[in-house]
């Protein structure tokens, strides 16, 4: 024992003095030895300056803030340059608008003067008798009413979502209960005295609501501001008609009634084209959509001549004692005459608006 003790203790001394790191060390910075250094990135893919890229997609983010006004999180199209170009733009679409309107009114006094030296060659001797001034103003009294009857509750259908569900559910009870009621709710206005004005006028109500069930759909269709263009074309053409028809000659368009139910056949059977003709038949339908359109402008024109005669015609017999005056049922004529010509205004005019 007291020989291996000094061995022992050389050993160890030799020991310590020959790794002196690996005895004093503690372990982490051991076990760092054995692993290799962090990876650097790669910036083969990568721009070799990522600060100058993020400064640049920086201002770039600033210039594309400000140059649409957006400030604290808020977007403002008022600011520097953009508010002269909005005042500009403003300015544009009203004189757009001026010119428009002088537009329409010019075509307007044309078309009156044009339709009176065509058609008015002869006017009546004297002034209008004051009985035929005064049923031809009630007659056009109620057909305005009429009209606006007819708008307001095309305007109520669309809002309720009635003419949605409707149509969705079988479009052909729609069409044909629709014309049904319409020609039984005329029908019956017709044949009730005027002097019952109760049922008179609650018929003639229900019947301007047929006609509004017709006519809510194109609200849907068409855009607000075609179908008051529309509405305008229709205004202006039927009062061009009206005053030629009210200044002509005593009864001188009244001969016109057989050709225009000749060429009203005509047109129900072009607008009963698509249902018969098949699909492949391109330029048949378009003629016959043709046909309908125009053709029924044209139709319905003269039925407005013939119409403002027919009422004035009425008034001589009520003057007489012959026929008792009844506004209403003269109303219906130039009522239908304003649907029929302005349902072909909106389809023009959405024709013209598709090829643009």
């Amino acid at each position: 024992m007291t020989l291996l003790s000094p061995l022992r203790q050389g050993t160890s001394a030799l020991a310590r003095a020959a790794f002196p790191r690996i005895t004093k060390c503690s372990p982490a910075p051991l076990r760092a030895a054995f692993h290799s250094a962090p990876r650097q990135p790669q910036t083969f893919f990568t721009s070799r300056a990522p600060a100058a890229a993020t400064a640049g997609r920086l201002a770039n983010k600033i210039s594309l803030r400000a140059s649409f006004g957006i400030r604290g999180g808020a977007r403002t199209y008022m600011q520097g340059g953009s508010s002269s170009q909005y005042t500009y733009n403003q300015e544009q679409v009203t004189r757009n608008n001026v010119k428009k309107i002088l537009t329409g009114a010019a075509i307007f006094g044309g078309t009156l003067v044009a339709i009176n030296v065509v058609f008015n060659r002869e006017t009546r001797e004297g002034a209008m008798p004051a009985y035929e001034r005064s049923y031809l103003n009630d007659t056009f009294l109620h057909t305005g009413l009429g009209v606006g009857i007819i708008g307001l509750t095309a305007r109520q259908l669309v809002s309720s979502g009635f003419v949605y569900r409707i149509m969705v559910t079988n479009p052909w009870v729609f069409a044909i209960g629709g014309m049904a009621l319409s020609f039984g709710t005329m029908i019956a206005t017709r044949s009730i005295d005027p002097d019952n004005y109760i049922p008179k006028y609650a018929c003639w109500t229900a019947f301007n609501a047929t006609q509004a069930a017709f006519v809510a759909p194109l609200l849907v269709m068409a855009p607000g501001a075609l179908i008051a263009r529309a509405g305008l074309y229709t205004v202006a053409m039927m009062g061009g008609l009206a005053v030629v028809g009210a200044t002509a000659k005593e009864d001188k368009y009244l001969y016109i009634g057989g050709p225009l139910l000749a060429g009203a056949c005509v047109i129900a059977a072009s607008g009963l084209a698509p249902l018969i003709l098949p699909a492949t038949a391109a330029r048949s339908l378009a003629f016959s959509q043709n046909i309908w359109l125009y053709g029924g402008l044209v139709l319905f024109g003269g039925f407005t001549l013939y119409d403002v005669q027919k009422v004035m015609h009425h008034a001589r017999l009520a003057q007489r004692g012959i026929i008792k005056r009844d506004p209403v049922n003269e109303s219906i004529s130039l009522e239908l005459d304003f649907l029929n010509i302005f349902v072909r205004m909106v389809q023009i005019l959405m024709m013209q608006n598709r090829k643009k």
